[in-house]
């Protein structure tokens, strides 16, 4: 099979029909969000949420790259001094993606300069593939495929002396601004330039995958082209909150996604099916993260209610464990700025209000699990 070769500059174009389907769709998603948006508003546990989603989002994005590293083993592993390789690795996604979200609530576009900033951290400590030339655009030819061949290669992304015309478009197109490499002929009978003032949602799929095509690192790409989504997202106001996790339903879906990826490749480009499929993970994404929210703090306040002490440290001891399942008495005073005898106390009490549990074999360094959080999580 002849690999295919470059992708075309932004913007993309596509049907008048397909671009109705396609806003269609995300007239739908953005209810979703709307009320995503007022529940996050008012639920009791929204900082701790958001701490869990980020890591949980963090795992399944590498999980794409082929980790084994599961939601449960970064819970497990956090207070441990010695890490497996993949656990650091998602702890470097977690590290980048928090930086880039306090960036772009900061006000800073997403650029070339960003974006490789962030991948300096991404590709960071004791992290898998090419890490020497982490936070640079690559100076050679890549590719994707099967084997260590360019034989072998399935596609074959632009050339190294191409990359800064590629990301110049890329930058402008995201951030809303008119270039002149926009310029195409455009049968305006039946067919739509998906340009620069096109829906935030649509954009973000176009961005993730010309990104993903351009490859411009040599390695780390898929994960910084997700992270990239969730910036996206925030960029444009399109969730006021940095929640908009689609990785997990992309790994669902692993070989799909990348097969629609690769369509949008080469001279016969086809953006509608890759975007069709996005906007389908971002309405089961929100779906999803609605009900996870719901049965969240559901679980808080039904413990809040049970604990019955209004003004009481226990309560954010409760609280914290939304934020750190496996915890420890030290971790929890550390935390909270509490004395460690009243971190214990608290701890021992939701354990006798069986809101947790403990590893009663040991004797010291005893770990406190929220195991309903947990499970709901999953």
């Amino acid at each position: 099979m002849t690999a295919i070769k470059g992708i075309e500059l932004l913007p993309p174009k596509v049907t008048i029909s397909q671009a109705l389907h396609l806003y269609q769709k995300i007239a739908k998603i953005k209810s979703s969000v709307g009320e995503l948006n007022a529940e996050l508003e008012h639920s009791v546990v929204n900082t701790q949420l958001i701490q869990m989603l980020t890591l949980n989002e963090s795992v399944q994005s590498t999980r794409i790259e082929g980790t084994q590293v599961t939601f449960a083993d970064m819970i497990e592993e956090a207070t441990k001094k010695n890490k497996s390789t993949e656990v650091v690795e998602v702890e470097n996604y977690m590290e980048a993606l928090s930086n880039g979200i306090a960036l772009i609530k900061g006000g800073h576009p997403i650029s070339s300069r960003l974006i490789r900033l962030l991948h300096k951290e991404l590709m960071g400590r004791n992290t898998r593939g090419t890490t020497s030339a982490a936070g640079e655009f690559r100076a050679i030819q890549n590719f994707i495929g099967p084997t260590n061949r360019i034989e072998d290669a399935v596609y074959i992304p632009v050339g190294a002396h191409e990359i800064s015309d590629y990301m110049t478009n890329l930058e402008y197109y995201i951030n809303d601004e008119a270039h002149p490499s926009f310029q195409k002929e455009v049968n305006s009978d039946f067919e739509v330039l998906l340009d620069e003032k096109s829906d935030p949602l649509i954009k973000t799929a176009i961005l993730h995958a010309q990104f993903e095509s351009i490859h411009p690192f040599l390695d780390g790409n898929g994960r910084m082209g997700r992270i990239l989504i969730v910036l996206s997202t925030m960029k444009d106001g399109l969730i006021n909150q940095p929640v908009f996790f689609v990785s997990e339903e992309l790994e669902k879906e692993r070989i799909r996604y990348y097969n629609l990826l690769n369509g949008v490749r080469g001279k016969d480009a086809d953006w509608f099916s890759w975007i069709d499929f996005f906007l389908d993970a971002c309405q089961r994404m929100t779906e999803n993260m609605l009900k996870k929210l719901a049965a969240i703090t559901n679980l808080a306040s039904a413990g809040l209610k049970m604990i019955d002490m209004p003004r009481h440290s226990i309560n954010d001891i409760w609280l914290t464990t939304f934020t750190k399942p496996y915890t420890t008495v030290s971790e929890v005073a550390k935390t909270l700025h509490i004395g460690v005898s009243t971190a214990r106390n608290g701890l021992n009490r939701l354990v006798e209000l069986r809101l947790i549990d403990v590893d009663k074999a040991k004797r010291k360094n005893k770990v406190y699990v929220n195991y309903d959080l947990l499970r709901t999580l999953r």
